[in-house]
């Protein structure tokens, strides 16, 4: 057998180097998981190199690198190990066909207000010509010159589309400031979280007397909106792939890219619970 082969199968594995490490910190199971919000069955399993518990390898690798900063232990080293001994990390799909499918949505007809209005000033036109022709008023023919030069500013003014709402399954990037969106015009005496997925993205949301209202998988590109008159808690996987709107203003560095994060927000300025 090799020196390197030897090496590897030394080599602990990363729930042996996770446990080895809390052990040397002098560190409790308890008091990792209320420092790292990773539950207390989650510790021990992944102590035990049982990572079904996880939810999968993105929030395996999640965990890793949460439990290996807490211990003093390298998270990427640790995350490679992983890796390694679990077939190694996934590519991700490449978004372009979503991005091809938002390109290619038919655009909805806008009215033409241009055609509607030159219209109305020919009728007006039309209308005052023969009012002076009837009435032969001397001074009359001298307003009915001025009356199509006299408001140009107006016939620009249909042009511009009526502003509609963005629709729901709208691209983070094209989300509108929060002052001027739903979000913002909701009642103060709520609590209002806006979420949308740049990532696919786990939630769970609980009410202010701790009751689910939802639980699943929030895919890229989707948004869902969560109210309650005193709190929202939320748990997160994949922290660093959401963007999150309380009631009407974005809250920024939530979590890392492949992180579970704890919060809850109330009425008011945002403020994590």
């Amino acid at each position: 057998m090799s020196i390197g082969n030897e090496a590897e199968e030394d080599r602990p594995t990363v729930g042996q180097a996770l446990r080895q490490a809390r052990i040397e910190a002098r560190l409790t199971v308890d008091e990792v998981s209320t420092s790292t919000r990773v539950r207390v069955p989650i510790v021990q399993a992944i102590e035990a190199d049982d990572f079904s518990r996880c939810g999968g390898d993105v929030y395996a690798r999640g965990h890793v690198r949460t439990l290996a900063r807490e211990v003093g232990l390298d998270p990427q080293e640790l995350v490679a190990q992983y890796d390694e001994e679990h077939g190694g990390r996934p590519q991700p799909t490449p978004p372009a066909a979503l991005f091809e499918a938002e390109r290619i949505r038919p655009e909805r007809r806008r009215p033409n207000w241009t055609a509607a209005m030159v219209a109305a000033i020919v009728a007006v036109v039309g209308f005052v010509g023969f009012t002076l022709v009837g009435g032969g008023g001397g001074s009359e023919p001298s307003k009915a010159k001025e009356t199509p030069s006299a408001r140009p500013t107006e016939t620009d003014t249909p042009s511009r589309p009526p502003e509609t709402s963005p629709p729901e399954d709208q691209k983070p990037s094209e989300t509108v400031a929060p002052s001027d969106s739903a979000i913002a015009a909701a009642p103060a005496d709520k609590v209002t979280v806006q979420m949308t997925a740049e990532k696919d993205v786990w939630i769970s949301a609980r009410d202010h007397n701790g009751r689910l209202v939802h639980e699943g998988v929030l895919k890229n590109g989707k948004s869902k909106v969560f109210t309650d008159d005193k709190r929202i808690s939320l748990v997160l996987g994949n922290a660093g792939g959401v963007k999150l709107y309380v009631n009407g203003k974005e809250v920024r560095n939530v979590g890392e890219e492949g992180q579970v994060q704890r919060v809850s927000y109330t009425r008011g300025d945002p403020e994590a619970g």
